[in-house]
């Protein structure tokens, strides 16, 4: 009986001992899955915000530069921080993952985010298909990288994300009509320009005939009204070229259209490619014939030594493009303004 007694108690440990390495577990697996959560919740909120940040275009005329440097420094901190802590605890991964070049090889496809709303850069036609410009660039691309211009996966993106869907790998590239610069270059990297934009201003037919006749630039629209898209880089153009001219802000291109055809204002100011897309839906409307400065639009790329491969031969296929004269022949046939130096 003694000895009965004994192996209880020594079973009755040990279970103990079993029960609290349980419970234990359970603790750390739940403290684990709180600082999941919790990682996951920063790196949202601050690779939305840096995104949000860099994809505002005139951050830079709406702030001081020190109090904008100081806001990037504040939020780029904040985004290293989160993206050391995330593999520490648990691994957690951010969203998507943007392939590798071999990957994309095995694959066989290439994903790019484009504009689906964007004339003639990227829009769909009556029966639902994408064309435009960047359109074909992404099927050219394939065709150059895989061999083949269908073996590519469209996928449409506001403006908002055109930057997000490559940084948070949930694409391998994007063509969506966006702009190289600096401030972007922080968080994804960018290819060769495709095509060099431009700010324009786009009028009724009678008021372009009159802007024609008036070599200077500077006082045709003088007292005039022109309504440009709030928060855009649009806004220290026009006022430089345009210091007399009264400057209306509205939220949208559609907006801008309402006020012109309420004749509240005289001319819109915006993004060449997208007032050449607004002439060609409205014939009655017509382009100012000078485009004032030039704004690369360049791929969408992956940082990040892996990504290498992928960078350099996408850099090849567009040089070889522009030395060929393909881009400037869809350019054309796009009917997009050309920057003076391409002009024949």
């Amino acid at each position: 009986m003694p000895t009965r007694h004994c192996i209880q108690r020594q079973t009755n440990s040990q279970t103990n001992k079993i029960s609290a390495r349980i419970g234990n577990f359970r603790f750390w697996h739940q403290w684990h899955l709180v600082v999941h959560l919790v990682v996951q919740l920063v790196v949202q909120l601050v690779v939305h915000l840096v995104v949000h940040l860099v994809v505002t275009e005139n951050l830079a005329e709406q702030i001081s530069n020190s109090l904008k440097s100081k806001i990037t420094q504040f939020f780029g901190w904040g985004l290293c921080l989160s993206l050391v802590l995330s593999p520490i605890f648990a691994g957690f991964p951010l969203p998507g993952h943007t392939a590798q070049w071999p990957e994309i090889l095995q694959r066989g496809t290439l994903i790019v985010a484009v504009k689906d709303n964007l004339r003639p850069l990227g829009f769909r036609s009556p029966d639902g298909t994408l064309q435009g410009l960047e359109i074909d660039l992404a099927r050219r691309l394939a065709a150059e990288l895989l061999g083949d211009s269908n073996a590519v996966k469209l996928e449409p993106v506001s403006n908002v994300n055109r930057l997000s869907v490559v940084f948070n790998h949930q694409v391998d590239l994007a063509i969506a009509s966006v702009t190289a610069n600096r401030v972007r270059s922080r968080l994804v990297d960018f290819s060769l320009p495709y095509y060099l934009d431009g700010t324009a201003l786009v009028s009724k037919t009678k008021v372009s005939d009159v802007l024609n006749r008036v070599p200077s630039l500077s006082s045709p629209l003088s007292g005039q009204k022109i309504a440009v898209l709030n928060g855009s880089s649009t806004i220290s153009i026009i006022r430089y070229h345009f210091p007399a001219a009264q400057l209306v802000g509205v939220d949208s291109y559609q907006q801008g259209y309402s006020l012109l055809e309420a004749g509240q204002a005289t001319a819109f100011a915006g993004d060449a490619s997208v007032l050449t897309g607004w002439v060609q839906e409205y014939p009655e409307y017509s382009l100012l014939p000078v485009q004032l400065g030039t704004q690369p639009l360049a791929v969408v790329m992956p940082k990040g030594q892996q990504y290498a491969d992928l960078r350099a031969k996408v850099n090849q296929a567009i040089a070889a493009l522009q030395a060929d004269g393909w881009l400037l022949a869809r350019t054309k046939s796009w009917g997009l303004p050309l920057p003076p130096a391409s002009e024949k």
